[in-house]
């Protein structure tokens, strides 16, 4: 793909909102290529080798199990996939490197540990690190030799990750600082040889360091007691006056919010895609269970009850894969621009995440509450054997939880994606005053917006044009409100995240719309289901989205106006009414 193809076609972060679709813009499953498909078969391949045989001994961390399987799949070269090949990295396109992250979503804990690994222990030296830096860790970490973690929450700082209180002081002769303070929750901490740690510099403020296992001072607590992810060592760490190199500060003094905040949008991302990939397989499962489970004298499978839940577990595990590739694609076609521009491949890839914050958090955000609700359904479909400890259910449902809350809760990266919004609008980086603007005209003029009804599925392609404008609708009143003074935003969570929640359901309706158009075009086999699975979710989407706007218009609107507002939003939530049972139980047969 040309890099001129790559610029043309997309969109920049947060444009979905209020520019119409580019039809070629999206990578999809169906648009895998043969030797992405060879690596699906490779990562398969070592999980039923070297994962699923090794299930309970992770589970009770024995013989250091976690760490030699991190050796074993660096050995394969899948520890450095993303890195540059000047590192001993594969430097793989990122969608490639979202696939994997989506078939290791079937590794246990295992998963936790990759991902920790690969992102937020390697990429702050990858992004930040000084030549130096770069060539002493990255190779070694690519390779699986050494492990990564990284060290950021404390006890009185979680989501508020700035406000931590390690500090580290420079020594009056300037070789070294002295770091002292306590890291917890910190993933791979009882076998990491490197840790990205953040701290606090007098006159300067919040830093990143590296620093190495073994240096003085330096020492672990006790395994954590966990609910799940059992497998995953998480450890306490505790630093006495360790003596840490001056060469050993990453990035710049006082700018360690910079390594933070960018390394998350990516954190965010590789978690969307593994438990995107849980989601898939967890689905599966599911189907094999009904089919062999037998009551009444019939498989369950063949109950109204089985197809709508198996149904739904695939219908919105379809939805979150096709945003997930749509956010990979728009950050692969990023860096493909940046690059031909110059710009070097390590920052490249860092300001394509940054690009997209707002649709890594949406993957974030709807993966994880994807997997929340397959991995119920799975136990309730298993019944007794899903809360028994002798099958897998159960130990995927205490896997699951963690994920809304790991890389910033659900409920920050949903305040994260509405102050991304208004950012980029108050730079004019976003123009969401014009649009609003025309709606506000279009509802007080009584004009009836024309939808196209042209191109594939017209039905879907009008509401996601009337969806925008909800969302714009209250967005407009919103900000109208806090300019005059009437309303202050950082303190209206509940609005923000009804808002929010729309933005999140206008980027899947418009993933699953793209790619089921593709799928149209290339005449693909599973089209009649993927047809289905759209229909079904836009008859939830519209729902979903007039009860957000039902609930944000009963708050930023006065009683006297409300009528109007709920008038407007009822004329944008009118997806025409389906017969969703029936395309449930054709769903659940196909599968």
């Amino acid at each position: 793909m040309s890099t001129t193809v790559a610029k043309n076609r997309s969109l920049k972060g947060g444009e979905f909102l209020i520019k119409p679709t580019n039809n070629s813009e999206g990578f999809f499953p169906e648009d895998f290529t043969e030797e992405q498909n060879m690596i699906i078969d490779t990562v398969r391949d070592f999980i039923a080798k070297e994962i699923t045989p090794n299930v309970a001994k992770m589970e009770k961390q024995e013989d250091n199990i976690a760490s030699i399987l991190v050796e074993k799949f660096g050995e394969l070269g899948f520890m450095g996939t993303h890195m540059p090949e000047q590192y001993g990295g594969m430097d793989m396109d990122f969608n490639s490197n979202t696939i994997i992250g989506v078939e290791i979503g079937n590794a246990s804990s295992f998963s936790v540990t990759y991902n920790a690994h690969t992102g937020i222990g390697m990429l702050p030296i990858l992004y930040f690190g000084s030549q130096e830096q770069k060539d002493k860790y990255l190779p070694k970490l690519a390779a699986g030799e050494w492990k990564a973690a990284y060290c950021l929450t404390e006890p009185s700082s979680g989501s508020d990750a700035l406000s931590a209180k390690s500090t580290a002081v420079l020594s009056e002769d300037g070789s070294h600082y002295v770091l002292n303070g306590q890291k917890m929750w910190i993933t791979n901490a009882g076998f990491a040889d490197v840790f990205t740690v953040f701290a606090q510099v007098p006159g300067h403020g919040f830093t990143g360091f590296i620093v190495d296992k073994g240096m003085e001072g330096f020492t672990l607590g006790a395994e954590e007691e966990k609910l799940g992810i059992k497998g995953s060592s998480t450890r306490q760490i505790y630093f006495e006056n360790v003596k840490v190199p001056a060469n050993y500060l990453l990035g710049e003094l006082g700018k360690g919010h910079k390594i933070a905040f960018n390394v998350l949008n990516t954190g965010r991302f590789k978690l969307g895609a593994s438990v995107i990939g849980g989601s898939k397989v967890l689905t599966a499962k599911s189907v094999e269970y009904a089919k062999a489970r037998e009551q009444f004298k019939k498989p369950i499978f063949d109950f109204g009850a089985i197809k709508h839940k198996l149904a739904e577990q695939a219908t919105k595990t379809f939805a979150s894969e096709s945003a997930l590739y749509r956010c990979s694609s728009l950050i692969n076609d990023r860096i493909a621009v940046l690059k031909s521009e110059g710009v070097d491949t390590s920052m490249a890839k860092l300001q394509a995440a940054e690009e997209y914050a707002i649709e890594c958090s949406i993957i974030k955000v709807d993966g994880s509450e994807t997997l929340d609700y397959v991995v119920d359904e799975t136990v309730q479909i298993h019944g007794g054997m899903g809360y028994s400890e002798e099958g897998f259910a159960a130990r995927a449902y205490r896997d699951a939880r963690i994920n809304r809350i790991f890389e910033g809760t659900n409920e920050i990266n949903r305040m994260v994606i509405m102050s991304s919004i208004l950012k980029l609008a108050m730079k004019g980086q976003l123009d969401i005053a014009t649009p609003a603007l025309a709606i506000q005209s279009e509802l007080t003029e009584g004009k009836e917006a024309s939808y196209a009804t042209d191109g594939s599925y017209p039905e879907e392609a009008a509401s996601i044009a009337k969806y925008k404008k909800v969302l714009l609708m209250l967005l407009g009143t919103a900000a109208q409100k806090a300019m005059g003074g009437k309303l202050d935003l950082k303190e209206e969570q509940e609005i923000l995240m009804n808002l929010s929640d729309i933005v999140i359901h206008i980027f899947l309706a418009e993933s699953l719309h793209l790619r089921v158009s593709r799928m149209k075009e290339k005449g693909h086999q599973d089209l009649p289901q993927a047809e289905n699975m759209m229909q079904v979710s836009f008859h939830e989407y519209n729902s979903s989205i007039h009860k957000f706007g039902i609930d944000a218009i009963s708050a930023l609107v006065s009683p006297a106006k409300q009528g109007d507002f709920v008038y407007a939003l009822r004329k944008y939530t009118t997806y025409p009414l389906k017969n969703t049972k029936e395309l449930r139980r054709s769903i659940a047969n196909a599968l």
